[in-house]
């Protein structure tokens, strides 16, 4: 019997089958169920875990563990893992015959003409559980979910995590570990949230948006050569822009204190090696031209996100041209 594994993922009780396969490339969702199963166990029945290469070195071994009755437990959930068609072979009379203890079995890839795929498809008292790779939706509402402790979350928070975690589910779980420890119950705060993910870690990036930002065309060129633009992480770029954009709109408008008194009392702190740009940055930009750049920044998000065909390296690297000339406007 098939199900669906966002319907097993809302509900795992819904999963009343013995007998189980859980099978893909979505490592992450595996594990999460793997967690699920020693979850609502409640230390009723024994876990008992065999990789399909120990079943075949010794299978009288898990013979024996299958047939004997646990002393201490009423029944026993065997987790095994690293599943092929090959496992057929060494459950046929426990597939047949066992109703006290339950199965959960775990495989990579399986297409459709796979015999394990295929039986536990299509027999009764099995179920069979797809794990394909997450969507974008998919994973926001998983960050969505576990970051509700520190509502208000603003969607370009929850879009620059997931966009950081390149569709992996395991580096989002990572990371959301990450940001409910560092934040702890606290608002998130953008710009720490974006030092914390790593992603200014690419100082290559880092120094092309300081140069165009700073108006200096010559360096920009040179940097825009040498510079690698990751297609993945294109929203990311964005954002990193948009952070120092907000910084240098966010003191312009408090023209009663200079730029050093104002970078000292920012919340939250400018690290120390980025002062001087902000500060050449400030001296730069004009504040009509600081809103036309925030306003690019959202019409351009906007157009990448809603039009996949679009080339989007080059889109940025001709937003980038745009910021330094745009630096230099009088």
């Amino acid at each position: 019997m098939i199900f669906k594994s966002y319907i097993i993922e809302e509900n795992f009780t819904l999963l009343s089958k013995n007998f189980n396969l859980f099978y893909g490339e979505n490592i992450g969702l595996l594990n999460s169920f793997k967690k699920e199963i020693k979850l609502h166990n409640n230390d009723k029945s024994e876990l008992i875990n065999f990789s399909q290469d120990e079943i075949v070195s010794n299978n009288n071994a898990f013979q024996n563990e299958v047939l004997n009755q646990s002393l201490f437990s009423k029944n026993k959930i065997f987790i095994i893992e690293q599943a092929t068609d090959k496992i057929l072979d060494y459950l046929d009379n426990i597939l047949a015959s066992d109703e006290n203890n339950k199965f959960f079995i775990f495989a990579n890839i399986l297409d459709k003409k796979s015999k394990l795929r295929n039986y536990f498809e299509k027999e009764k008292n099995c179920g069979a559980i797809a794990c394909y790779e997450d969507n974008d939706l998919t994973l926001k509402k998983i960050a969505f979910n576990k970051l509700k402790r520190f509502q208000p979350v603003s969607q370009r928070i929850i879009n620059t995590i997931v966009e950081s975690c390149s569709g992996s589910r395991v580096k989002l779980n990572n990371e959301l570990e990450k940001i409910i420890i560092f934040f702890d119950n606290q608002k998130i705060d953008e710009y720490e949230l974006v030092k914390l993910l790593n992603i200014v870690e690419n100082e290559n990036f880092n120094s092309l948006k300081n140069a165009a930002l700073s108006g200096d065309k010559k360096l920009t060129n040179k940097l825009l050569s040498e510079t690698t633009i990751e297609e993945d992480k294109i929203i990311l770029y964005l954002s990193i822009i948009n952070q120092r954009a907000n910084q240098i709109n966010q003191i312009k408008m408090n023209e009663e204190i200079s730029f050093e008194n104002a970078l000292i009392k920012m919340k939250p702190p400018i690290f120390w090696k980025e002062k001087p740009n902000l500060i050449a940055q400030l001296k730069k930009w004009k504040e009509g031209n600081i809103n036309l750049l925030l306003k690019s920044l959202y019409e351009l998000e906007i157009k990448i996100k809603s039009n996949s065909s679009l080339n989007k390296k080059n889109l940025i690297k001709k937003f980038i041209v745009d910021i330094c000339n745009l630096a230099n406007a009088s």
